[in-house]
């Protein structure tokens, strides 16, 4: 029997939160009200168990919170458990966060170096591989800029180049794949496809349950910080979705009936929109790089997506979500808002969210913008709508695939 190269077993972590009855205003400290602060434990992973042989890669899944990313860095020896055991064998190669590691004062030249020597290469080695970064991340124009010039797609252009030129034995990938245009998200994949070929063992969190599908052998499905499955990719995310597609659809209002077709006045509009409605979806606008609102772009432009939301309860940080899909139901891309990039609160409870995209290379075809906004640790959706949108992408490639990145053939001759 082979020795697993990751192996996790009965593994806890343990983590503080300001308690809810410490002081909550400054006030109270002029008044006499003087608190000792109060925290309380909680376990963000408990009893965790699996194990990875070798060249397989594993896809981690579940709601926000529930401990993904703090499972992916222990294994990546950020940090110790609290009680279990962890034993990891090879070289790691870590995409925990967005550029963790760079120093935001130095340019993109000096961090490649830095963060190669961290990762246990000597200076030759980075050198020798030098290009080879510069040359995928498609950063040479932008290499003696000081990395706090960087956007947080160039940021993870340059992170995905240098953990993948260490030659790793192992690969931890956290929602790194989300991050920047569809071309580069390709290039990536097709990079994890022959690190997976060479035998490399991969970890993959994401929401992209699609991708995690289509590219993983099994899945780990995480929920509470516990393990509650893990198997075959078609059949633990099946259950994964089930069980969100329940939970939104048991908050789903159903009291507010029209007379005449017995249906729920907030369904009425579409049948393919679910959700609770505390947070509810009032306008979605498609806009092209003129500023018109439209259902058709080219492949390769700009394109904005306004959505328009209102908030009939109190909800902290939730999540707004885009996807571009196929008829068939086939995900091209999902794009999602950072939890803790934006708070409902205050004079917050309407106003409008805006999704840039930079270039949509998608081949030509028939597409639907699937919008959503969902609790903030994705245990169900406050409104969902579902093949609502449609989208025509002209292209004049008709090529097969599902992208159409920029490209040009050039060519020399040998005499």
């Amino acid at each position: 029997m082979t020795t697993p190269v990751i192996s996790v077993q009965g593994l806890g972590k343990k983590f503080r939160r300001n308690s809810a009855e410490g002081p909550f205003k400054i006030k109270h400290l002029f008044t006499g009200r003087i608190f000792k602060r109060k925290y309380e434990s909680f376990w963000c992973l408990d009893d965790v168990t699996f194990e990875v042989p070798e060249g397989q890669m594993i896809g981690i899944i579940g709601p926000n919170g529930s401990g993904k990313s703090t499972l992916l860095r222990l294994i990546g020896g950020v940090g110790r458990p609290d009680k279990g055991s962890l034993e990891v064998n090879g070289r790691i190669g870590a995409l925990l966060d967005l550029g963790a590691g760079f120093h935001n004062d130095l340019n993109g030249r000096d961090n490649i170096y830095i963060s190669g020597v961290v990762a246990g290469l000597t200076r030759r080695q980075i050198s020798e591989r030098f290009d080879e970064i510069v040359a995928f991340a498609d950063l040479e124009s932008f290499l003696d800029n000081p990395m706090r010039t960087y956007s947080s797609g160039m940021r993870m252009r340059l992170a995905f180049a240098v953990a993948t030129n260490i030659d790793p034995d192992i690969l931890l990938i956290d929602e790194i794949l989300s991050v920047g245009d569809l071309t580069f998200q390709s290039k990536c994949l097709e990079r994890i496809n022959r690190f997976k070929h060479k035998g490399c063992t991969m970890l993959l969190v994401s929401h992209d349950v699609g991708q995690v599908e289509k590219i993983c052998d099994s899945v780990l499905w995480l929920k509470n910080g516990k393990v509650n499955g893990f198997g075959p990719p078609k059949e633990i995310i099946r259950a994964y979705e089930e069980e969100m597609s329940s939970e939104t659809r048991k908050r789903t209002p159903l009291n507010q009936l029209d007379d005449k077709t017995g249906k729920s006045s907030l369904l009425k509009l579409n049948e393919n929109r679910f959700g609770s409605m505390e947070v509810e979806i009032s306008v979605v606008r498609i806009i092209n790089p003129h500023g018109y609102q439209i259902h058709k772009i080219n492949s390769g432009e700009p394109l904005r997506i306004e959505i328009g939301y209102k908030a009939h309860k109190p909800s902290n940080s939730p999540t707004f979500g885009v996807t571009l899909s196929r008829e068939d139901g086939q995900i091209c891309c999902e794009m999602m808002m950072d939890k803790n990039q934006f708070k409902l609160e205050g004079s917050r409870k309407q106003g409008v969210i805006i999704l840039d995209i930079e270039r949509l290379d998608l081949r030509g075809g028939e597409y639907f913008v699937d919008v959503g906004i969902y609790e903030k640790n994705w245990e169900y959706a406050y409104d969902y709508h579902w093949h609502v949108y449609p989208l025509k992408v002209q292209s004049n490639y008709s090529f097969k695939g599902m992208l159409a990145p920029p490209h040009a053939w050039s060519w020399t001759i040998q005499h």
